[in-house]
């Protein structure tokens, strides 16, 4: 699944006209990477939502920024498993 996750996240990132070229695992979201700023963070956490079902709050978009791709990614699949058990029980 995090593999998923992470080929849909570099994929909305070309998308949105980010040179994910040299991107891998380990490149940050934020300053240190990639450099999203938060608008552009804020968007892909919306199309994470929509694709995978999980909930981003305002209050995550500033430790999503210090994540790497491959920490994002587990972060959403964490997300998605926390969802399916509570939906099971």
């Amino acid at each position: 699944m995090q593999q998923e996750i992470r080929t849909f996240v570099l994929s909305a990132l070309e998308a949105m006209n980010y040179d994910i070229s040299e991107a891998t695992g380990e490149t940050d979201l934020g300053p240190a990477g990639l450099d999203l700023e938060s608008l552009a963070l804020a968007d892909l956490a919306v199309q994470v939502e929509e694709e995978f079902g999980v909930r981003f709050e305002l209050d995550d978009m500033e430790s999503t920024a210090l994540m790497t791709i491959d920490e994002f990614s587990a972060e959403v699949a964490g997300r998605i498993a926390k969802s399916a058990v509570g939906s099971a029980g």
